[in-house]
């Protein structure tokens, strides 16, 4: 049976191993103009012996940004920017996919010049976002109620995915993954309870799915179906979203995901962020919905990746906080070394310090 350790194909990549690094918001990217910079290619150099690198949620459009500091992928300067990374990437032998991100509601009028984030319905709702203080720090402030995106709004919001995806070819990624999960725009649409509309993208979980399946076939008609991946969090609660019908709501879009032929789908799981583990009969539903490649997320070690890859119910893992403090973590779980501690206070903004000095093992 195959294991934690082994090569994998995912879609047009054949990964070195099946260690993937999840997608992780860092908030190191230059202003102005939210572009990727050398610090963050060093960054992503330093855990290129991953299977597969999952950039940060990368902003298709001015209007899908919700924090700062986040890199965007719809300006020249940030495919320039963005170029650097994927070729130092590459030098180093590794594989690098686009995450694309609109977050929707989980954002604060102060990045739209005081006009409201949108979403899939106007209503009030419990979150936070991340916006640079009088200190020039990341501070937490509360989410304004978003304003609802009109229907014939939608097509420019499908362009602006599908527009993402030429850039990121342009930008030289191996592959791009639509996120689909944790609160932002696409599960917003997707999730019942924040999607109220009486349209053809609200009521039905048909109708709540159209947005997320129309914007993948943009992005597959943009690039190849074997270079397209998407991410779902189905059960749990993320960024003030917890889906009542999410478990059926996560099958239905595993059925229609796995009709297109996409290189993975990604699940992210609740237990990462406080949740439940995710059933095994719940993994195997999603297994027999979606034939091709999954990949989960969540609260993983060797263990439990060995133990769910070999069942045949994952067929990769992807690691978060662990690989912020392990750039070496595929070498660090093959032999089984000692990890090092993590530092939460320097995750989200800053500089050097937290992001590209955590040590290789071994190193002085």
């Amino acid at each position: 049976m195959p294991s934690l350790l082994d090569p994998l194909t995912l879609g047009a990549v054949t990964t070195q191993n099946r260690v993937l690094m999840a997608p992780l918001t860092r908030m190191r990217a230059a202003v102005p103009g939210d572009v990727p910079n050398d610090l963050m290619a060093e960054y992503y150099v330093q855990r290129a012996s991953a299977g597969l690198l999952i950039s940060e949620g990368t902003q298709i459009s001015p209007e899908g940004k919700g924090y700062m500091d986040t890199p965007g992928i719809h300006s020249d300067e940030q495919v320039a920017g963005w170029r650097r990374v994927t070729d130092a990437v590459h030098e180093a032998g590794g594989l690098i996919a686009a995450q694309l991100w609109h977050v929707g509601r989980v954002s604060h009028e102060s990045f739209h010049d005081g006009a409201l984030p949108v979403s899939a319905s106007a209503g009030p709702y419990r979150n936070r976002t991340t916006v640079r203080g009088e200190d020039g720090r990341p501070t937490r402030v509360a989410c304004p109620v978003p304003r609802a995106l009109r229907t014939e709004e939608i097509p420019r919001v499908v362009e602006d995915y599908r527009r993402a995806t030429v850039n990121a070819r342009e930008a030289g990624f191996d592959l791009v993954e639509i996120h689909g999960a944790h609160g932002y725009l696409l599960h917003q649409f997707l999730a019942a309870d924040s999607n109220l509309r009486t349209d053809s993208y609200g009521g039905s979980l048909v109708n709540r799915a159209r947005l997320m399946l129309e914007v993948t076939d943009a992005v597959v008609d943009a690039w190849s179906a074997d270079r397209v991946a998407i991410r779902i969090s189905p059960i749990g609660s993320f960024n003030g979203t917890s889906d009542p019908e999410g478990a059926e709501a996560g099958l239905h879009v595993a059925r229609e995901l796995g009709r297109r032929d996409l290189a993975f789908l990604h699940l992210s799981e609740p237990d990462w962020a406080g949740g439940p583990e995710l059933d095994d009969d719940y993994r195997r539903a999603l297994r027999e919905a979606h034939p091709g490649p999954i990949v989960g997320a969540g609260g993983y070690d060797r263990a439990k990746a060995d133990r769910l890859i070999g069942a045949g119910l994952v067929d990769a893992a992807a690691f978060g906080r662990t690989f912020i403090a392990n750039p070496d973590l595929p070498r660090r779980l093959a032999e089984d070394l000692p990890l090092n501690e993590q530092r939460p206070e320097s995750f989200y903004g800053g500089d050097a310090e937290g992001y590209t000095d955590y040590p290789a093992y071994g190193a002085a």
